[in-house]
């Protein structure tokens, strides 16, 4: 998907991640979950929880990542094949050890590559499995050699970062059962790849993490002897992630196989969740309506049930009737900004004069606590161009596109708002910002073209 989607379907915006080229699922209630479940975790490792954070990729393996920074990627496909939320939560908690130990490895080409917990699935694994091109199998042994300091450099990385994992597990209470679970699994995975069978040219240790079964090993006795190692799944944390894990099936998977996991008969609360997305994801607005309806009568009060319901409306042509059902979940959220910026873009689908004032509050709002939010910008530069305020149309437009990593237009919208705005005002400074910081990327683009 290479455009702002106001979809997942009732509540999850999709956007481009300009650096990585990687869509980033947003949802408030998946990032509500993200956070509680990692926010323990965090605290152990010493970082600010309003500073550090999850962030989901949508990518359909199993993975999770660092980059820098203090936010741990974690793909769609991890949380799709977890099955409890303590699994993933072994994840992150294995990522923080990497955030903590500072792993990020320089590359020649200045940038650092990404940590991945599963990046031995990657590689090895499918030149065992037979693809020739996958990688290392195929380089020459003096290549072998070259990149041997960096294999057993990240091997140290990785068994820092899981002895940091279950330090982080055991301090916050949390048990590390989902951890050794989780690298059960990628055990399975290894041996269904063949790789501990079918290719004996394979070197067991030409891999960037060491060999799933001996991490397991290493991991137990610090797990197990834990006073957290006994300690039951936390229910609400386990609730949620079904519910979660469902919606996002709906969303990314295909419809088909969404129904086949959760067919007409299955009346649970997942069941209806993961059909409603993936009827709406299809085009069949009825049916999902009528999944909706079915949460909704459950919780009458539940802001992300609401928020699926008005979605569907306001994606059906109903706007007006899209309203009450994402006014009260906005509400009930607590000014939610995902669910804000929903709200907000129906008021002005309306195209009522009258709502033009309301969509401007609930907008500013919204970026006001998520300023990350491209969808938000967009809808808030409509509200100032159908008013004809020109300098805040530009600089919302500007903040879109130095968002989306549009250099250009952040730079010439940013130029038309200071223009136009008082100079020295809050806007003025703000839009002054991105055009400094555009103006330099601006110049580093032209010259790595004019070094070509």
């Amino acid at each position: 998907m290479k455009r702002i989607l106001a979809l997942f379907s009732a509540a999850l915006l999709l956007w481009i991640q300009p650096a990585a080229a990687q869509s980033i699922l947003r949802d408030a209630e998946t990032e509500a979950l993200l956070n509680d479940m990692a926010r323990p975790l965090f605290v152990a490792a010493g970082l600010s929880p309003a500073n550090a954070k999850v962030v989901l990729i949508n990518d359909s393996s199993i993975n999770a990542f660092v980059a820098g920074g203090q936010i741990v990627y974690v793909h769609s496909g991890l949380l799709d094949a977890a099955d409890t939320a303590n699994e993933v939560q072994g994840v992150i908690a294995h990522e923080i050890g990497h955030i903590v130990g500072g792993h990020a490895v320089f590359q020649r080409d200045g940038g650092y590559t990404s940590i991945s917990i599963l990046s031995l699935l990657l590689g090895v694994a499918a030149m065992a499995a037979g693809s020739g091109e996958a990688g290392m199998g195929v380089l020459a042994a003096g290549q072998r050699a070259a990149i041997g300091k960096y294999l057993s450099f990240s091997r140290i990385q990785e068994s820092s970062a899981d002895a940091a994992g279950a330090k982080f597990l055991n301090s916050a209470g949390i048990s590390g059962r989902g951890m050794l679970s989780f690298f059960d699994k990628l055990t399975a995975q290894m041996h269904r790849y063949g790789y501990y069978t079918t290719n004996p040219e394979v070197d067991p240790f030409a891999q960037t993490h060491p060999m799933s079964q001996d991490r397991v090993e290493t991991l137990k006795a610090d797990l197990m002897n834990a006073p957290s190692w006994q300690k039951p799944l936390d229910r609400d944390l386990e609730t949620r992630f079904k519910r979660v894990q469902a919606k996002l099936r709906g969303y990314v998977n295909e419809a088909k196989d969404t129904l086949a996991k959760y067919p007409p008969r299955d009346q649970s609360v997942y069941a209806h969740y993961a059909r409603a997305y993936a009827y709406h994801k299809s085009g069949y607005p009825e049916q999902a309506a009528t999944e909706t309806t079915a949460l909704v009568k459950v919780a009458p009060k539940d802001p992300y049930f609401l928020e699926l319901e008005g979605q569907i409306l306001l994606e059906s042509g109903k706007p007006t009737e899209a309203l009450e059902p994402l006014r009260e979940a906005t509400a009930l959220s607590g000014n939610q900004p995902l669910i804000a910026s929903t709200f907000g873009h129906a008021l002005l689908a309306t195209e009522d004069k009258a709502n033009l004032a309301e969509a401007e509050r609930v907008l500013k709002q919204a970026v006001a606590r998520d300023n990350d939010n491209p969808f938000a910008w967009m809808n808030l530069g409509t509200v100032y161009d159908r008013k004809g305020d020109e300098p805040r149309t530009a600089l919302a437009t500007a903040e879109r596109a130095h968002l989306m990593g549009d250099v250009g237009t952040a730079l010439m919208s940013s130029r038309a708002a200071m223009a136009g705005l008082p100079q020295g005002s809050p806007d003025w400074v703000r839009a002054q910002d991105i055009n400094m910081v555009s103006q330099t990327a601006w110049d580093e683009i032209r010259k790595k073209k004019k070094d070509r």
